[in-house]
């Protein structure tokens, strides 16, 4: 039988065995996430303010002395300066993942990141995906979620990615003298992916509408969000039946509390919240549990996790979801042993080979999912032939080079899968050629890859 702290490691968390102060049940999971983010303090990520500078240096220069040798120096140090970043916050995430004492908050960290997922479209955006993690996901991953969703609405990774810069009222000053007109990108994700859910009751009108009321939204290095009254389409908008009327943000954050306290929204993110940790065929009385903890509280958070983690349904021993390949790596780290220290002090050409390569071979690029709609929590996205034959490449070969000695192969699936390791699997493990090859075992078996 499955117990509790074995499922709270692994459905809920990143695989055993746990750090010595990780919770093994709701009540303990519940507390610590209520608590501080140690993993934050411990692995600091930098954030927009302190990119910000050099930004803004690189937007001075953009359009001088592209022939000064000194300037296009200048500029490489720069971008050099975001790569670096970049690195940093790799490392800092996976560090995080591996070895956070509060596995469920890393867990729910991911769950957010995927959902308001954005991409770096060049060079100097590369540390963006991170920087919404860290200015907007984890201040507020306990509390409302519409003070969430607005923190994400607004930050400038999301203005980036879907090209609100770009998008002018065409009744605006602006738009009446320029060729450019209205973008629809994030009032579409807004209410398709990030609130309501795609189907749910809204109109074409409506998206129209909000792309109006979200004109004005744009970003200055050196000033931050900023609304531009030339870009606003004038007068008042209806979204959802509601008038949204004024100068501003003030409209714009209005919509966006009134989007998170849509019943559409509550049922929306109940359902990916079970999905995601549960089931791809998620107990519907779990999703109305979670629901109604969402909308009763309005949009707490807190609530709707502690919804989640007291049902009954949270806690069924199948292993139903598959380990997409992030998971599977962070979870084969902590299994091995890796310790922290060690994964900082890795060099960086090895994270990239060893681990970031083989999570893109495997299908899940770093920080890039195919488009804003994240990656998939279908099981037959991740288990497919290629899926399963990379992944057993890896678990044969890499391993070795990333502890200094392999652990015994039967002691490793005793205590990264508990009581989940099948006669078979030990059986068969016992008989492995050498080390090598019984660690390979366990970490490509069905068990270790099921969640």
């Amino acid at each position: 039988m499955t117990t509790t702290r074995t499922l709270a490691a692994i459905r809920f968390g990143y695989g055993l065995p746990l750090p010595e102060i990780a919770p093994a049940g709701a009540d303990a999971m519940l507390a610590m996430l209520a608590g501080p983010d140690l993993a934050a303090k411990q692995w600091p990520i930098m954030g927009l303010p302190q990119m910000a500078p050099i930004l803004t240096k690189l937007r001075q220069i953009k359009n001088e002395g592209r022939d000064d040798p000194a300037l296009v120096a200048l500029r490489n140090a720069l971008l050099a300066e975001i790569g670096q970043a970049a690195h940093d916050a790799q490392r800092a995430t996976f560090t995080r993942s591996l070895a956070a004492p509060d596995g469920f908050r890393e867990r729910l960290v991911s769950f957010w990141a995927d959902h308001f997922s954005v991409i770096a479209k060049n060079p100097t955006e590369t540390f963006m995906p991170f920087a919404l993690v860290e200015d907007a996901i984890r201040p507020h991953l306990t509390g409302r979620f519409g003070d969430l969703l607005t923190a994400v609405t607004l930050h400038p990774a999301m203005l980036l990615y879907l090209d609100q810069s770009d998008s002018i009222g065409p009744g605006s000053r602006l738009g009446k003298k320029k060729s450019k007109g209205l973008n629809e990108n994030l009032a579409r994700e807004l209410i398709e992916l990030h609130s309501l859910g795609v189907g749910a009751g809204y109109a074409q009108a409506d998206v129209t509408q909000m792309a109006k009321l979200l004109t004005g939204l744009t970003y200055n290095p050196k000033l931050g969000l900023q609304f531009d009254p030339r870009r606003a389409e004038p007068g008042a908008e209806t979204v959802l039946g509601k008038s949204y009327d004024g100068d501003g943000l003030a409209p714009i954050r209005a919509a966006l509390a009134d989007l998170a306290l849509r019943p559409e929204t509550a049922q929306h993110i109940a359902r990916k919240l079970v999905v995601h940790f549960v089931s791809d065929q998620p107990d519907a009385d779990l999703v109305a549990a979670v629901a109604a903890a969402y909308a009763g509280s309005g949009g707490d958070l807190l609530a709707s996790y502690t919804a989640l983690l007291t049902h009954p349904a949270a806690w069924v021993p199948q292993m139903e979801k598959a380990r997409q390949p992030y998971d599977f790596i962070v979870a084969s780290l902590r299994a091995l042993g890796v310790a922290a220290a060690d994964f900082q002090a890795l060099p960086y050409k090895h994270l990239q080979g060893q681990l970031l390569n083989a999570m893109a071979n495997m299908g899940q690029t770093f920080k890039r999912p195919g488009g804003p709609n994240g990656f998939p929590e279908e099981a037959e996205a991740w288990i497919t032939p290629q899926g399963l034959a990379r992944r057993i490449t890896w678990a044969m070969q890499v391993p070795q080079r990333l502890v200094a000695a392999l652990p015994d192969p039967i002691d490793l699936a005793q205590s990264c899968l508990a009581e989940r390791a099948s006669e078979a699997l030990l059986w068969a493990v016992a008989r492995a050629e050498d080390r090598k090859q019984g660690v390979g075992l366990v970490l490509a078996s069905a068990e270790f890859n099921r969640r």
